[in-house]
């Protein structure tokens, strides 16, 4: 019997054949034959090695980065406030100035219109920063603005109302900075 011969002897048929038998075949390799698999081995080697360095780059870098923003962070903290307390050098010595002419004249009414001053410029200042006075006498009392101090009794008009100011409220840039301290009517 032939080898290309694909029926047996008792005329069954043969499913085995040589995978190899047409070696002029164009275009593949031969199944039996070695693939190059150590340059595949090499090149995936040289790419996880290629990964890795960009990932470690990556760690070293993101971690200069945190350093550096919290330094700047730390940095921003801890000089915040050194613009309002700056603006604010000019009143104290408005104040000191103030104080000077409190012990040399006698004049009230110089001393009234200088301490006006000095509060009128605190305030300017302030404001210039945002701070902004909450309007509390007369308005109904609100637990998320107001701190009720005492209740007392007050005309039918007046009930839940804020009757006075204890202590004014302030925002910063509409956000509540202190509550005001108010006398609520019952």
């Amino acid at each position: 019997m032939e080898e290309n011969d694909t029926t047996t002897q008792n005329g069954t048929f043969n499913d085995t054949f040589n995978i190899n038998a047409d070696e002029s075949a164009a275009g593949s390799t031969h199944l039996n034959e070695p693939v190059e698999e150590e340059n595949q081995l090499e090149k995936l080697q040289s790419e996880i090695d290629e990964q890795k360095d960009k990932y470690l780059r990556l760690m070293a870098e993101f971690d200069n980065f945190r350093r550096r923003t919290a330094k700047e962070r730390l940095d921003l903290i801890q000089t915040a406030g050194k613009d309002i307390i700056v603006s604010l050098l000019d009143v104290l010595d408005d104040c000191d100035r103030a104080e000077k002419q409190l012990k040399t004249t006698d004049n009230i009414e110089l001393q009234k219109e200088g301490v006006q001053l000095v509060f009128n410029k605190i305030r300017s200042t302030l404001q210039a920063k945002g701070v902004k006075v909450m309007e509390s006498i007369k308005t109904d009392f609100d637990v998320e603005k107001h701190e009720a101090i005492t209740e007392i009794d007050a005309p039918k008009g007046m009930k839940g109302k804020v009757l006075d100011e204890v202590m004014k409220g302030y925002y910063l840039n509409d956000k509540i900075v202190r509550f005001a301290k108010v006398v609520v009517g019952k």
